[in-house]
């Protein structure tokens, strides 16, 4: 079975990437969360999942992040992607 991203992985690389809000405390639940509530553009979401995609050596594309509103929607992009490259290899 492939590694899998967890939500610590995705906490740690949205504080890495993009910080957080004052007043928000990513040690919730976020599954179901937007990345709006939460102070999260798109432009970070999308570097989120790309930092994501390099710490597990996977390509992903850009668009894969374009619709994505929660930490679990990017969770399971990631790891399908992961499930992809693993099966393919």
């Amino acid at each position: 079975m492939p590694a899998r991203v967890t939500m610590n992985d995705l906490k740690r690389a949205l504080e890495e990437g993009s910080g957080v809000d004052e007043g928000v405390n990513l040690d919730t639940d976020l599954r179901t969360m937007a990345f709006s509530e939460l102070g999260y553009d798109s432009l970070a979401v999308l570097e989120t999942g790309l930092r994501l995609g390099r710490e597990n050596n996977i390509e992903l594309d850009d668009s894969v992040f374009a619709d994505l509103d929660t930490p679990q929607q990017m969770l399971d992009a990631v790891n399908e992607a992961l499930e992809r490259q693993s099966a393919a290899s």
